[in-house]
């Protein structure tokens, strides 16, 4: 198709003039020069479509413009009277040379000769008068320039095409590279997270386990010594979740267990263990979930998202707040929601609100605790269940995390990777 349509232009051309023929110049057909030509031009087309060019090589088809030059010879040669010359359409196939991978030296010689030679027939035929001289020499010129401009242009674009595509090589190396930079510096974040968690965790449970012993034996203790041990026991267990984040959030995967599940008793529970924290705060607690929520989760797992988000919930709720956790369902789905009336954010936060370290201006300014790795670990686990969470939230009006578990299904015991 690629040899056809380089052969078009000329073909419509001679069909034009046969076309025409007939009422512009009746004699034309009956030289049986101009019939050759005519049948050769046909027979080119014919080969063009036929003849399985990519077998031979790339120089093969340069047979069809070598030929093309012979027909406008034959052209030439059996016109008649009234007819235009038709040599100027020997930059058709001089285009189509210029445009191939022939060296320069055989594209300029077939560019001017070739144009030369199919006008010796036309001159010895019809007198050397001079006009007719003068069209024979300029028309292999004109050939020629033709020919010149178009390897010119040629390697010019060739020229910016290639400045342009090394540019575009350095230009992806460095992104590559720096791509590849990135990649390993997030790496080595994970492993100095992973590392340091563990190295914090043993000494902070054995911290922990000892001011257990000692508390246990209080009644030989002050009140003062008592109430400072009650303090470091607090903060080394503070200290000791944040650890438990951060190993988390540098594991690679999330490992979920799912089987059936009473989400009321997993919300009672969780609403249990933040009363201290609520009352502390002043917060009310309040839960609106029928019992039993039957939902196809892993306990352990959805009792830490559920932890995570009323622990938030109480933390960024003023004085007096409320923090509810209400259920409904939805077909084959469960959906928890968690609201409070505190800080509240804008949308462009809420976007980044489940990214690791993510804390909003509005926390970090109100120095409120926390490493942002809370909710990022919560849609982990919840996405990795299937489900999913969402917020829907309004700087100063508090916010609502819904999460959507599947309530049903078989799937067994598996793994995957919590943080891309």
């Amino acid at each position: 198709m690629q040899v056809a349509l380089c052969q078009l232009p000329l073909t419509l051309a001679m069909t034009a003039v046969a076309l025409a023929a007939p009422g512009g110049w009746p004699g034309l057909f009956e030289s049986g020069v101009c019939r050759a030509a005519f049948a050769l031009l046909l027979a080119l087309l014919m080969a063009c479509l036929l003849v399985p060019w990519q077998r031979f090589g790339p120089y093969a088809p340069l047979a069809i413009p070598v030929l093309d030059l012979a027909a406008i010879c034959l052209v030439r040669s059996g016109s008649v009277e009234g007819l235009p010359d038709l040599g100027i359409l020997a930059v058709l196939p001089v285009l189509w040379v210029t445009a191939s991978r022939l060296s320069g030296p055989a594209i300029l010689s077939i560019s001017f000769f070739g144009p030369l030679l199919t006008g010796l027939p036309w001159l010895l035929n019809g007198g050397s008068t001079p006009d007719r001289i003068a069209a024979a020499v300029l028309l292999p010129f004109i050939t020629l320039a033709v020919a010149i401009a178009l390897r010119v242009t040629r390697q010019q674009l060739t020229g910016r095409l290639t400045t342009q595509l090394h540019a575009g090589c350095e230009r992806e190396r460095l992104l590559n590279d720096e791509v590849s930079g990135l990649i390993d510096a997030l790496a080595a974040k994970d492993d100095v997270l992973s590392t340091v968690s563990h190295e914090f965790r043993t000494p902070l449970t054995s911290i922990i386990g000892n001011l257990d012993l000692a508390l246990s034996d209080s009644e030989h203790l002050s009140a003062q010594a008592l109430r400072r041990l009650e303090v470091a026991q607090r903060n080394a267990e503070r200290l000791l979740a944040l650890v438990s984040d951060l190993l988390m959030s540098a594991n690679s995967a999330v490992h979920v267990h799912p089987l059936r599940t009473d989400l009321a008793s997993l919300v009672e529970a969780s609403l249990g263990s933040a009363h201290a924290h609520a009352q502390a705060s002043q917060v009310t607690l309040s839960m609106e979930v029928p019992a039993p929520l039957w939902a196809h989760v892993d306990p352990l797992r959805i009792s830490q998202a559920l932890d995570n988000l009323i622990s938030n919930a109480i933390k960024y709720s003023p004085n007096g707040g409320n923090v509810r956790v209400s259920a409904s369902t939805e077909g084959d789905r469960v959906l928890l929601h968690v609201e409070d009336d505190g800080l509240g954010m804008t949308a462009t936060d809420a976007e980044r609100v489940f990214t690791r370290f993510f804390r909003s201006p509005a926390v970090r300014d109100g120095s409120i605790p926390g490493a942002g790795l809370g909710l990022s670990i919560t849609k982990a686990i919840v996405e990795r269940h299937g489900g999913s969470i969402s917020c829907n939230t309004l700087l100063g009006s508090g916010s609502t995390f819904t999460l959507e578990l599947p309530a049903k299904g078989t799937a067994p015991a598996y793994s995957q990777p919590a943080f891309p």
